[in-house]
Formats: structure tokens, sequence, C-alpha cells
């Protein structure tokens, strides 16, 4: 469709975007607080906090379940992310696949083999037809992705044995 006529408000918006990125000749950037810098287990689980805190604020609003059920997988994966981080050698990097998570859940011993990978079966059958599907998301389906997400988080807190880091209510 595009012969070289993209709009110039989509392209000028594409070129901010990818500056932002880049954090280059912009002053110091304002970061999001409550979140751990570095990169490590902390930043995955401070993350997850984060996430966890919008999924409240945007429950209270009512009837967003698309926006509550993505924002939820993603908590859980922080989550997870941030246990399996914090107890093995693996690093950030290795989590480009959204169900590595799940899979090194059981791995390192945070879940028995059928809770990972039902987890896993969640996310690949549920999150894709909720994402890309044409189903409409309900307000069951929310309420319980919301539910597990702060389950989760919860339970990975009490696993990791270093304290003071989550910044949630969880």
């Amino acid at each position: 469709m595009s012969s070289g006529s993209d709009p110039t408000t989509i392209l000028d918006a594409l070129e901010r975007a990818e500056d932002a990125f880049e954090e280059v000749g912009h002053g110091v950037p304002s970061y999001e607080t409550g979140i751990e810098s570095g990169g490590s287990w902390k930043t995955q689980l401070t993350k997850a906090c984060r996430l966890l805190e919008v999924i409240t604020a945007i429950e209270e609003q009512n009837g967003h379940y698309t926006a509550v059920i993505e924002l939820c997988f993603g908590a859980i994966e922080r989550s997870v992310e941030a246990y399996v981080i914090a107890t093995s050698s693996d690093a950030v990097e290795d989590f480009r696949d959204h169900e590595y998570s799940y899979e090194r859940a059981h791995e390192v011993g945070l879940f028995e083999t059928e809770t990972a990978a039902t987890m896993r079966n969640l996310y690949s059958e549920n999150r894709t037809e909720s994402y890309y599907g044409g189903g409409r998301p309900t307000d069951r389906q929310a309420e319980a992705m919301a539910d597990l997400a702060h389950e989760v988080h919860r339970f990975v807190t009490d696993q990791i044995r270093e304290g003071g880091v989550c910044v949630c209510d969880s």
C-alpha cells in the first residue's frame, strides 16, 4: 500500500519514539519511579509490582478487560522471571520467548511440572486468542487473571529470600 508517501505525522512520531528509546541528546531521562535499576531480578520483580498497581487501577475503572488481561500476563512473566534470575544463572536477556519463563519455573523448582505446563498453556492458548483472536475478553477472564497475577507475585516474593524489594501490596 505504501509508495513512499507515509503520513508525515506518523513518520515524525516514529522518529520521536526511536529517539526516546535511544536516550541520546535529551538530557537526563526521567525514569519511572518504583522500578529497581540494573536489569537484575529486582528490576523484573519491581516491574511486576508496577504492572499489578496498574491492573488494580484499571479494574477500579471497570470494563477494560483486554488491558487487564494483557497486563496480567506481563506481571506473571516478570514475577516468574525475577525468581528464575534470582535463583539461577539466567539473565534477563534469556527471556526473549514469552513461554521460556514458564519452562524455567519448573526447572528451577518454583512450580511443579503440571502447574508450569498449565501456566504455559494458559499463556499460549488464551493470551494469543485474547490478543490476536476474534473473541471479546470478559469480566470473568479479567478478574481470574488479576487474581492469578497477584497470587503468583505474592508466592514469588515469598520464595525470594531477600526482602524489601517488592514495592506493592500484593
